[in-house]
């Protein structure tokens, strides 16, 4: 698919940690902006900060 089989085991390694941190950054920023987004509606539905 991207050509990881032609890189040396140690490449391929450090290819590999960066694709999963990349990945956990996206879903923690993802995560972030959905749950400031949905927690506020929820606060607004169920009446506000208190």
């Amino acid at each position: 698919m991207f050509g990881l089989e032609t890189l040396s085991s140690s490449a391929h390694a450090v290819v590999t940690v960066g694709l999963v941190l990349t990945e956990a950054i996206a879903l923690y920023v993802g995560y972030g902006a959905f749950s400031s987004v949905a927690g506020t509606t929820v606060l607004d539905m169920v009446g506000g900060e208190q």
